[in-house]
């Protein structure tokens, strides 16, 4: 019985085996699912091989109670037969004929009650042998849809385990790129873009004071002759004449 709960409870314990949580830890998915489905493979292997023992021990001790009983009824009907015989020479007068019969009536009786009682004591044995081989039965068979299961989920298993891979490494990207941040290499480049066109600005705007500065000299130069031309159109006009 202890072997029987055995197999009972690693046919348990492998049905309640988190396959997602393993497959979640592997660094390889497709080696892992494959390793687990060979171990899967190996274990229902084992289990089938405990579990036709199992069955083979509850066949033989059905085998054992049916024999039981058919001798039950063969030595019942001994007693029957001796019994009868037993009649038959005590109505003849036969009475140490009669008192042999009886005697061997009841030791068929004997032998009938002795099986009887074996194959009565036999019969909880066999309820709790069918029980469990009913319950082992039904574990391997949901072992199998489970093995079947993983077997065409595969392919779709692996295929999210990299999706979520890929995802992973795209949003580590994302995160490492942070235009706000202001240590980072983009806002660096950003900044020295800045600078560059802040010189490009300001020597612009030195040119333009420059050329500005000259029209302004052109500006006073000119003004000056005015004053000097002036200047000596009133002198002529003090000057006396020739």
């Amino acid at each position: 019985m202890a072997q029987k709960e055995s197999i009972f409870g690693r046919i348990s314990q492998l049905l309640k085996a988190n396959i997602n949580a393993l497959i979640d830890k592997a660094e390889d998915p497709g080696k892992m699912i494959d390793q687990l489905i060979r171990d899967y493979t190996n274990e229902i292997a084992e289990a089938e091989q405990a579990v036709a023992q199992t069955i083979g021990n509850l066949r033989l001790a059905e085998k054992d109670y049916d024999e039981d009983q058919r001798a039950a009824v063969e030595w019942g009907q001994k007693a029957v037969a001796a019994s009868n015989k037993a009649e038959q020479c005590r109505t003849s007068g036969d009475t140490a004929g009669a008192d042999k019969w009886d005697n061997l009536a009841k030791v068929a009786i004997g032998k009938q009650i002795s099986f009887e009682e074996q194959a009565k004591s036999a019969e909880p044995l066999i309820e709790s042998q069918r029980k469990v081989v009913d319950q082992l039965k039904d574990g391997l068979n949901q072992m199998k849809t489970r093995l079947a299961d993983l077997k065409n989920r595969r392919d779709q298993l692996v295929a999210r385990q990299k999706t979520a891979e890929a995802q992973a490494k795209v949003n580590d990207a994302i995160g490492s790129i942070n235009v706000l941040d202001p240590t980072s290499e983009l806002s660096r480049f950003e900044d020295k873009i800045k600078r560059t066109e802040a010189l490009v600005a300001g020597q612009q705007e030195l040119a333009a004071d420059s050329i500005e500065s000259q029209f302004a000299e052109l500006e006073t130069d000119a003004s000056q002759i005015e004053v000097e031309a002036r200047l000596a159109a009133l002198k002529n006009k003090n000057t006396p004449d020739a």
